[in-house]
């Protein structure tokens, strides 16, 4: 039984939130049961400046609330919640806009910082969000080489749209068609690319590209 104010509210902020303390301490670059252990076992016996930090930008609460005092917290006040920023995790893979590029597993090596009020306003959940960079210009000129894109893991009605894909052991980014039944096609916006048929059950659909970033 947790019985800690600490360790407490920070696992009734994920459970009211709906995301899993292995997935937060993805998030933190730490390892699955880095989270559980603290809330837990006591170990560590408090959480890090920076990932108390993350953790509370991330459920936009004061960093009070996951033990830091109130005389040096500069975390967003409770009643500024509504403004708050989300750290959305950077993943350390890339989604092929040629070729295809093979992925051996994800590891969360930055975050990148989104308006909470933003999201809300796409209707994004945070738990659901990651961000990969583009490799390769077959999306050219929607999406370039080295972009950053943000994907939306949720789970819904598939629709047409860019998406990213894996297919084999490549993960791309494409727009897909979905309007034959059993049948996913990966199309290219760069007409260098022609489309690709696949059979619905040979493309597993990772999420939906929502935005984008890059150099200009």
């Amino acid at each position: 039984m947790v019985s800690d104010p600490t360790r407490l509210r920070l696992l009734e902020l994920a459970e009211e939130q709906g995301v899993s303390l292995s997935r937060l301490s993805a998030m933190l670059g730490k390892n699955p049961a880095y989270l559980q252990q603290f809330i837990r076992k006591g170990s560590p016996r408090k959480l890090e400046e920076h990932d108390r930090g993350m953790l509370a930008r991330f459920f936009g609460v004061d960093e009070a609330e996951l033990g830091q005092s109130k005389e040096i917290s500069y975390a967003i006040p409770e009643q500024s919640r509504r403004g708050s920023w989300i750290d959305v995790p950077r993943l350390a893979v890339g989604a092929s806009a040629g070729p295809g590029a093979a992925t051996e597993g994800e590891q969360v090596v930055d975050t990148i910082r989104f308006s909470g009020r933003w999201l809300r306003s796409m209707g994004l959940q945070p738990e659901h969000l990651s961000t990969i960079v583009v490799s390769g210009d077959s999306m050219e000129p929607t999406l370039r080489d080295g972009d950053e894109i943000l994907v939306d893991r949720t789970l819904r009605a598939l629709r047409d749209g860019i998406h990213v894909v894996r297919l084999g052991d490549s993960l791309l980014v494409k727009r897909i068609d979905v309007s034959r039944p059993g049948l996913v096609v990966l199309i290219s916006d760069n007409p260098a690319y022609p489309p690709v048929e696949c059979g619905a059950r040979d493309v597993e659909v990772i999420g939906r590209v929502v935005w984008k970033g890059g150099r200009i």
